[in-house]
């Protein structure tokens, strides 16, 4: 129970004890008249739950910052990018700020001058968003009365561009950039392409994917399995690649192969010993920076720029990146009137429709048809294929 106490000739204070069992102090009282009000609403407040001890909030930011870091379950790449936005723009602003000093005018204008500084937009949301979640957090735990960042409710109306449309490719297209790829990089990276391509499954399912998970079968049917504890290959920014959970949890699924995929991925597996389907020619994990660079770019992109490159690469789809890919899968699955429900599980995806979701389910006519459709845009694209018939080994198999 608090109580009101004289601590100079003109001064009262208010102490209490705290659930720790240590003494409060609030000091600046003019008389005891004054303590005894505040007293009065200090115990309504702590009867309804929602008094705050003002001294909590005298913690700096970053005293608080590591406690709460520490508390997120959160993946290990998010977890990096909150703890460089800590370090290189939260903390040299806010380390020294108490918490209960912190205003949603002060964060403002300095997400204001972090615009000005020529960072991205999208980067300056994600350091406010970091800013705000350690406030929250901040105060559930009744350090702060309240989250201090709220949304802007007025404000200069600012020009943004249009998101740009995802660069998708035919299958023709596909075929040329993973002929091209199998020039430059070697015969895996062109048939990486095309698995990709042909299942819509991500980077990270792919480079992780390993031959227990991969069913090839006599007849020419076939599936990938994409774990739900290792399913994925992670890339953190600092140390080694590792296996863990793909990016949701529907993402662990099952991915059916069209036959030419099967035999393609048979051929392909015979090539090698590694106990990842998908490697470098060096017979290391697959990163996705590499890749990218050695053998996707310039394959979609073309190399005409360059003088007197060792192989020549003609531009096929500029701009198409390895995700691209798994656009291209589900723009090809809705071009040949795909239900949504097997879209959707194909990709490992949410309906946004719940009922739909938990009552549908994909007849096996519907997986074949789907698959038969595949299978006819791969073989439309070898037919119409004009890459010379001395490049376009990595694909006999299929």
């Amino acid at each position: 129970m608090p109580w009101a106490e004289q601590s100079g000739d003109n001064t009262w204070r208010v102490r209490y004890r705290r659930d720790d069992g240590t003494i409060g102090s609030l000091p600046g009282f003019p008389d005891e008249t004054a303590a005894d009000t505040y007293i009065a609403d200090m115990e309504a407040d702590q009867r309804k739950g929602t008094w705050i001890d003002p001294t909590a909030g005298q913690i700096t930011v970053a005293a608080w910052a590591p406690d709460w870091l520490e508390s997120l379950d959160i993946d290990q790449r998010t977890e990096e990018n909150y703890r460089s936005f800590l370090n290189k723009h939260i903390q040299p602003r806010w380390g020294t700020t108490a918490l209960a000093d912190i205003t949603n005018l002060k964060v403002r204008t300095w997400e204001k001058k972090l615009r000005a500084s020529g960072l991205a937009k999208t980067t300056v949301d994600s350091i406010i968003k970091c800013f705000s979640l350690l406030l929250a957090d901040a105060a559930a735990e009744k350090l702060i009365a309240a989250n201090p960042i709220q949304a802007r409710r007025r404000g200069r109306r600012r020009r943004t561009q249009r998101t740009p449309r995802k660069v998708w490719a035919e299958p023709h297209e596909v075929l040329l950039i993973a002929d091209q790829v199998a020039l430059k990089y070697g015969p895996g990276g062109a048939v990486l392409v095309v698995t990709a391509a042909w299942t819509g499954n991500r980077w990270g399912e792919l480079a992780g994917l390993q031959r227990p998970n991969l069913h090839l079968f006599d007849n020419d049917t076939g599936h990938l399995a994409v774990d739900p504890d290792i399913g994925a290959l992670h890339e953190p920014n600092k140390g080694p690649l590792f296996l863990g959970p793909p990016k949701t949890e529907e993402s662990a699924r099952t991915v059916t192969l069209p036959p030419f995929l099967v035999r393609l991925l048979r051929a392909h597996l015979d090539t090698h010993d590694h106990p990842h389907v998908f490697i470098t020619p060096e017979k290391k994990l697959h990163r996705r920076s590499n890749f990218s660079r050695r053998a996707f770019r310039p394959a979609a992109d073309g190399n005409n720029h360059i003088a007197n490159p060792e192989t020549r690469l003609h531009a096929v789809k500029p701009g198409l990146k390895f995700h691209g890919l798994r656009h291209s899968h589900k723009t090809w699955m809705i071009d040949d009137a795909v239900p949504e429900i097997a879209q959707a599980l194909r990709l490992g995806h949410v309906l946004a429709d719940k009922v739909q979701e938990t009552y549908s389910h994909v007849a096996r006519a519907v997986e074949q048809r789907l698959l038969d459709a595949l299978q006819a845009r791969w073989d439309k694209a070898t037919a119409d294929s004009t890459t010379p018939s001395d490049q376009i080994t990595w694909r006999s198999a299929a």
